[in-house]
């Protein structure tokens, strides 16, 4: 599992620290080792073959490790399973005891699976099926003649009010009072007769609802059984997990989340390539030199993954573990902490008494974030102490540059984003793709939803993500790379990101994208162009702005 290098890298110079698993360039050595794993890869066709994948793609990750001996060599790993396996050959275990964990984490799974089979028997059962349809059909035929019977008794209601109404000019007081008695007992009568009807309707499909109820007590007890075995399963396997870190240290996964929220650890925590790697050199007295993740095979339809592109670690289940992990390691600072437009000052490109438009430059928050506060929202503040309302009407991805308007009353600030709400403001931007756009203009339409596990990535989710749609057209094409223009018809977090990226999308990452694509000196998406109708003078206003690509 101790790999040696075959391409000579004694010339190579080690990094100073260790990388900053979730933000990262990807150091010589490592792309050196990952380009042998993948030669590696390329061998394994009962896996992967380059034509016609025949799994989707999966994360695997090298570290570069140095010896007792001074020598360096790398380790590999994957995340999750391979080929419905947790070990293969050539990769690091799993972070558990792998014989004992495996053997009894065999019987339990083959126990539920077993529940699995008599839910699923139970479910296609020929008479089952043939009863949850006829009783389906029965309530749904009640519940039918019940409504009309409720809409016919409110008509008669009516229709009692109005004459009611009408009698009450024609009748005396006293015979007045007797007929209003009749009516009202009418009403009574009516509501009477709904409730023994219902009763009726009930009685009628009772043997039918009996045999319906007894199903469904057996589905969700089996059900119930299925859940709190998992669930129970899933708690001892996360005692199973004991994680090491470069001062010897031992944590379980439980501990390392216990002052998180939430503190249970999510599914699978512990399974990524990263934390395999790193137990796995802790455990052979390796010194771990520099690590990278990278994703080998088809992209999933919800996520951007694209063949051989390095990613940085996840989230919600890695940075725990691994915050823990690289204790006692000299490793990069966040370079996420550090705002690298400190000293830049802001262009303004138009300003009134009323509003203004500045040109936002790259990798600048648009709003103050968790841990640095320099944005154009606090720049602002400085710079107008004396203007009311949130000042900034609309944002800007931090890596996008462009213009943002900014509003210096309440009043303004409410119109513009009116403005916003009703999509009457036109903006375009420009891009450049690292690829060859085959249309030359159309649609894009991929609903967005956070990536709860990885955040700030957005995934495309057909069932709970908000609509997101694109007009874009292509404005040139030159050396392998396409300038496009975008026209969002929504304005989603990272919307032309995913877009421009995703494989039901153009295909074609933006260049520079360190998120979706591959990190290479700015990101080229530039905000060029903003239509809107100006709230004192209500003309038709559009600003630009020259992008630096």
């Amino acid at each position: 599992m101790i790999h040696s290098f075959k391409t000579d890298v004694d010339s190579i110079e080690k990094p100073s620290q260790f990388n900053f698993p979730f933000y990262y360039q990807p150091h010589e050595l490592a792309r050196i080792a990952a380009q042998e794993l993948q030669e590696y890869l390329a061998l394994q066709t009962e896996w992967f073959s380059i034509e016609g994948l025949q799994e989707a793609g999966k994360m695997f990750g090298v570290l570069v490790v140095e010896n007792l001996n001074g020598e360096l060599d790398y380790l590999a790993g994957f995340s999750g399973k391979l080929a419905g396996e947790t070990t293969q050959p050539f990769f690091v275990p799993p972070v558990y005891e792998l014989e004992r964990v495996d053997q009894f984490f065999k019987q339990e799974t083959h126990k539920l699976d077993l529940l699995t089979q008599e839910l699923q028997k139970l479910e296609t059962d020929p008479l089952n099926t043939e009863l949850i349809a006829n009783y389906s059909k029965a309530a749904a035929e009640n519940q039918q003649k019940l409504k009309f019977e409720k809409k016919r008794i409110q008509s008669r209601k009516r229709q009692r009010r109005i004459y009611l109404k009408e009698q009450k000019k024609l009748l005396p007081k006293v015979e007045f009072s007797t007929f209003e008695a009749e009516q009202r007992q009418l009403s009574l009568n009516d509501s009477f007769y709904l409730k023994e009807y219902d009763v009726y309707l009930e009685q009628k499909i009772m043997q039918l609802q009996q045999k319906f109820n007894l199903l469904q007590d057996k589905l969700n007890a089996l059900r119930s059984q299925r859940k709190d075995g998992s669930n129970w399963l899933q708690d001892w396997l996360f005692d199973e997990y004991n994680f090491l870190n470069a001062r010897g240290e031992t944590k379980s996964v439980k501990n390392i989340f216990k002052s998180r929220i939430p503190e249970s650890p999510p599914a699978a925590t512990g399974d990524c390539a990263a934390p395999k790697l790193l137990q796995y050199a802790f455990q052979n007295n390796l010194k771990p030199i520099t690590m990278a993740e990278f994703w080998y095979g088809k992209s999933p339809k919800s996520k951007v993954r694209k063949h051989g592109n390095f990613y940085p670690a996840c989230r919600s289940k890695c940075e725990p573990v691994l915050e823990f992990m690289l204790m006692g390691m000299d490793v990069e600072a966040n370079p996420l902490l550090e705002s690298p437009v400190v000293d830049e000052e802001l262009e303004i490109i138009y300003e009134d008494e009323y509003m203004l438009a500045i040109n936002k430059p790259p990798e600048f928050l648009s709003v103050p974030g968790k841990s640095i506060n320099d944005s154009v929202q606090s720049r602002m503040k400085k710079k107008y102490p004396d203007a009311t309302g949130p000042l900034i009407v609309h944002r800007l991805d931090m890596s996008t540059s462009g213009i943002l308007l900014i509003a210096k009353t309440l009043e303004v600030y409410h119109d513009l984003q009116e403005q916003f709400t009703k999509r009457s403001v036109h903006k375009r931007y420009v891009a450049i793709l690292n690829g060859n756009v085959k249309e030359d203009d159309g649609y894009i339409d991929l609903p967005l939803r956070v990536d709860l596990d990885n955040r700030p990535y957005q995934l495309v989710d057909y069932e709970y993500g908000k609509s997101a749609r694109t007009r874009f057209e292509v404005v040139e094409r030159f050396d392998g790379k396409t300038r496009v223009h975008f026209y969002p018809i929504t304005g989603r977090t990272h919307q032309l990101r995913v877009h421009a990226a995703h494989v039901d999308g153009l295909n074609t990452p933006i260049v520079g994208d360190d998120l979706y694509g591959n990190r290479e000196g700015r990101l080229h998406l530039h905000a060029q162009q903003i239509t809107f109708v100006h709230p004192i003078s209500r003309k038709r206003t559009t600003l630009k702005t020259q992008s630096e690509f």
